[in-house]
Formats: C-alpha cells, structure tokens, sequence
C-alpha cells in the first residue's frame, strides 16, 4: 500500500496552512497595535505595572488581559511586560528572562530560587523605598522603558568651597566705604596702575587711600599665591632703574634731572571662606636719586577690609588703611619753593559700620577716625618751617539709605558729618583751624551683571571753622565710581572725587579741590597688556589768589614670562600750572623694571 499522497493533496494542504496564516494576521496585528499603545501607559502607571510582577500566577493571570490587551493567560504562567528591558540588556545578567523561554515555570519554584537581580540594583536606578510604585516598604519600584532611555538624572551634592564663595561673597564692597580723608596736594594724582611707583601721590590718592584690585591677568599666567591655613598669600617685589628729568616737581631754573632707581614690594591677602570675608594689601616703595639724593624719598600705601555676614540681611564692615607720600617743593604749604628736601607726611585711620536689607531698603551707619601727622621742612637759609601745627584727628559718621530698584539700580540718599580737631588749637600764624563739615548727597549705584559697575553722586557740602577770620565753605560735590568691561580684553576705569583740603596758607580757610583719573587697559596677547591713562587736578584756595591745574598722563607695557616673572615698562608724563612761578612744572619720568612674583 502506497504512503505516497497525492500532489493535489499536498498542493491543497499548503494552500490551508496558508490560509490559516492569513487568518492570524487580522487578529495579531490589532494586538502588536494595541500593546505599542499602551506602553506609554506602563510607563505612566507603575503602580499596577509592579502589582501585576509582584503578584502570584492568578493575579498576574488576571492583570496580564487588563495591562496588554492580549486575552487571557496560560494558566501557572504570569506574563512579563516586553517592555521591562531594552533588548540588548537581556540575557546580560542584569535582567531575568522572560518565563516560557527557558525560564522555570512554576512560580513557586521561581519564588524558592536565588533572588534574581534587577535594574533598580544598578547605581543610576537605584531610588528611595518610599517612592511611588513600591510594591512594599523596602522594594524597589522597576523603572519603565521612558526612563531607561532618558538621559541620567544630575547629581546633586552638597555644595563646594568654591561654589558657596561664588554665591555668598558676591555682596559688591560700597565703592565709598573709605571716607574722604584730607590729605595735602602732594603732585598730581596718577592713574591706579602707577600705585606704588613711589611717585608723589602715586596712586592718585588726593582724597582718599581705596586701593582696587588690578585687573587680572590670564590664568595662565596669574600668580598662584602662598596658602596658610584658610589665607592666600600674593608677595611679589619689582626692580626698575629709569630716568626722571625733574625729581623735585619745581619750577623755574632749580629742576636737576637724575637717575631714578626704585624698589618696591608689596604684599596682598585674601581669605578662602565659604562666608564673610577678609582683604589686605600693601605696598611698600623707595625711589632713590643718585645725581638728586635731596629729592630721594618712600612711598606706601595700604588697605585691609572685612566682610562679617552677620546674617542674610545683615552685614558689618571694618577698614583700616595708611599712606605714606612726601610733599613737593612747590607746594604752597612750603612757601613755594623755600624748602630744600622733600618732607613726609602720613595719613591712617579705620572705619566699622554696619548695613541693613529690608527687603529692597538698604540701610548702613557708618563711623570714622583719621589722622594725619607732617614733618617739618628745612629752607635754604637753614630755617625750618614747623608743621606739627597741622597735625589734626577727623572724625567722621555717614549714613546713607539705597532702595534697590532692581538688581541692576540702587538710587540712594546719603549724608556725611565730621569734624576736625588739630592737635594745636593756634597755629603759628595765630588762627583756629577747628572745623565742622556736613554733605549731603544724591546718587546711584548701577551694576550690570559683571560688564558695568558704577556709583555716581552729586550734592553740596559745607564747612564752618571756629576762628571767624575764616569764612565758611560751601561748594558742590560730585564723585563717581566706574569700572566697564568692554570685552574680555579691555577694562576701562574711571574715578573722580571731590572735596575741601586743610591748609596752611595764611588767610585762606581751606583748598577746594577736584580730581579725575581714567585709565584703559586692552590684553594684546595672554601674556601681554598695554595701559593708557590719564589724570587731571584742580585746586583753587579759598581768600587768596592761588590756582593750580595739572594734568598726567601714562603708557605702560606689561610682559609676563610665566607666573612668576615679568617685564613692565613704563612713562609718565606730569604737569602743573600754578599762580605762583615756582609751583609751575613739567616732568618726564621713564622706568624699565623687573617684577618678581615668589
């Protein structure tokens, strides 16, 4: 008997398997259609998702229908989402494998096995026992296809030094903290970058010793410091050797031009807190005359602040500060021209204050105390001219009230009181120079971002003195404070001060006096900046016919080599016209030096 079946048959049989084929792709692919849908919802919910993979057979059997949408279960075998696990993770270890390929059949047996390892065990999955999703307290809930491709979530740990700096010393230091100290008009005021050139009035401080911080240079050639304990330490030491056609700034026949050598050293501090704050710097420097010893003199200058962030709101300031300068022959305090060395004269004091924030209103009471001390001057004849008459105390209390705008504007209202007492009631031509002061102002206080910084204030200030053969004072005040980063390359700078100087002259009651310094500095290469500045001063002295303009100008080149050493080159051009003839002079001054910093 033939096994052998027809070709009719076999044709027939094909044509009925596939027939059957073609039934089954109506009724598949409603449900590939209908579990693609509702993934988005696994994802959503994974309450029900981890209910239905915690639950015995019967549950998941149950749940399986209602989740995918794929009719009823076998019985014995809980269903697993095809969504559990990215397809190039199965197999790996990380995920167990589905039931039914390979896999134990028998939950029982699945529950009695080795605890089998999850996603929620890796690192980047691992989440908190009580988020949502947890099947019990202490299970960790199965993350869905959505968060397995997502990218992963940023880690937040607790803040660094650096960051906390960042945001808690940002408080911008009031740009008049220092009060106006009345310092004599030594030369005229040179631009920021010349502080400690060891110049007369070096650092431009005719009305005030603030001393900014230099722009910085590039990091990678920026000085790194000395750490001690939380304080970075900046020493550094600079050698120059120049020329200076008129060491004494007099007028007329006298000037004798001479070599110039300078030695300065300086030494700035800064605290690495993560709150409050504390600042120093200091500088120190000699200019030593080989053809002109007469004319040789020191110079310094410095300045230490501290921030106390008492609270959010609330804030104490302190300051100390000094000067050290040498006055010019053709002073008018001198004679014009009688002396015949250059005498010192110091300046220091310190000031605490507090500040307020309610809300937008800002509030600080500042207090006070200055001294200056002069030494007296030789003339020619062998005389000498005393000035310990001059030594004098200024006391001096400012409360200002700003109310912030916005971030970027702060107006404020300011008033500033003080008093002067000289060591000597009468001085030596017979009259009481004792005086009281008050100011008042209007201004505000811009800061854009990190580009632009500025504090502008206009008012009038008056001063009443005890000795009644000095009339009293009244003049306007205009001060302004301007930092502006044209791009990371160029900062411009601008600073002007006015204000009523003590004297000596006989007859006039003090010496109204106005100064303006801008510099430029523009970065040509990482290592290497130019700076252009200029500085202009006005004197006029009260009761007597005596006025003096000047003017200064500055070109200085900047090379560093690496951190620690550089190349500065620079040239200083000055100039005053006075009434009096010998207080008129024009100096040219030239200085190549060597920069050191340890």
């Amino acid at each position: 008997m033939s096994r052998e079946r027809p070709n009719g048959d076999r044709r027939e049989g094909h044509r009925g398997r596939s027939g059957g084929a073609g039934a089954l792709a109506p009724v598949l692919l409603p449900a590939l259609l209908a579990a693609l849908l509702a993934a988005p919802a696994l994802a959503q919910d994974r309450d029900a998702r981890d209910a239905r993979d915690a639950a015995p057979s019967d549950t998941a059997q149950q749940a399986a229908p209602n989740l995918r949408g794929t009719g009823p279960a076998a019985p014995g075998r809980p269903r697993a989402s095809a969504f559990d696990a990215p397809t190039s993770l199965r197999g790996s270890g990380a995920f167990p494998a589905p039931l039914g390929s390979g896999g134990p059949t028998n939950p029982a047996a699945a529950s009695t096995s080795e605890e089998e390892p999850t996603v929620a065990r890796l690192p980047r999955f691992r989440s908190a026992t009580s988020l949502p999703g947890s099947t019990a307290q202490g299970t960790p809930a199965r993350p869905s296809l959505l968060r397995l491709r997502a990218a992963p979530p940023r880690r937040l740990g607790s803040a660094t030094r650096q960051i906390t700096q960042t945001r808690t010393q940002q408080i911008v230091t009031d740009l008049r903290l220092t009060p106006v100290i009345q310092n004599p008009v030594s030369g005229v005021p040179l631009p920021t970058p010349i502080l400690g050139l060891g110049l007369p009035n070096a650092a431009g401080l005719l009305l005030g010793n603030t001393l900014r911080r230099p722009i910085p240079a590039d990091s990678a050639y920026a000085p790194l410091g000395i750490r001690l304990g939380t304080f970075t330490l900046l020493p550094a030491f600079t050698q120059s050797i120049g020329y200076d056609s008129n060491p004494d700034q007099i007028g007329g026949a006298r000037p004798r031009s001479s070599l110039a050598l300078r030695s300065e050293a300086e030494l700035a501090l800064r605290s690495e807190w993560s709150a409050s704050e504390l600042t120093a710097e200091m500088r120190g420097s000699y200019l030593e005359y080989p053809q002109n010893p007469e004319a040789s003199r020191p110079n310094a200058v410095g300045t230490a602040r501290m921030r106390i962030d008492v609270d959010r709101d609330t804030r104490v300031d302190l300051e100390t500060r000094f000067l050290l300068d040498s006055q010019r022959l053709g002073s008018p305090d001198l004679g014009a021209g009688g002396a015949t060395s250059r005498p010192l004269f110091a300046t220091y004091g310190a000031t605490a204050g507090v500040q307020e924030s309610f809300n937008r209103l800002q509030l600080s009471l500042r207090g006070s105390i200055d001294r200056s001390v002069f030494e007296d001057a030789q003339l020619g004849d062998g005389t000498t001219i005393i000035q310990s008459d001059r030594n004098a105390n200024q006391y001096g209390l400012r409360l200002r009230a700003g109310y912030e705008i916005s971030p970027a504007i702060t107006p404020f209202v300011e008033t500033f009181l003080d008093t002067r007492v000289y060591d000597t009631p009468v001085d030596q031509f017979g009259l009481r120079r004792d005086s009281d002061g008050i100011a008042f102002t209007v201004g505000a206080a811009v800061a854009l971002n990190s580009t632009l910084t500025a504090e502008v204030s206009g008012g009038l200030q008056h001063r009443s003195y005890i000795d009644r053969t000095l009339q009293d004072i009244t003049a306007p005040v205009l001060n302004a404070t301007l930092v502006w980063s044209v791009s990371p390359l160029t900062t411009v700078r601008f600073n002007q001060q006015t204000g009523v100087i003590e004297t000596s002259v006989p007859g006039s009651s003090g010496a109204f006096t106005e100064a303006a310094t801008l510099e430029v500095q523009h970065d040509l290469l990482r290592n290497l900046s130019i700076t252009l500045g200029g500085a202009y001063l006005s004197t006029d002295y009260d009761g007597v016919r005596i006025r003096e303009r000047g003017f200064s100008a500055i070109a200085r080149l900047d090379y560093r080599f690496n951190r620690w050493l550089a190349l500065r080159g620079s040239y200083i051009y000055s100039t005053l016209n006075s009434t009096i003839p010998l207080s008129t002079y024009d100096a040219h001054t030239v200085l190549l030096g060597v920069r050191v910093n340890p």
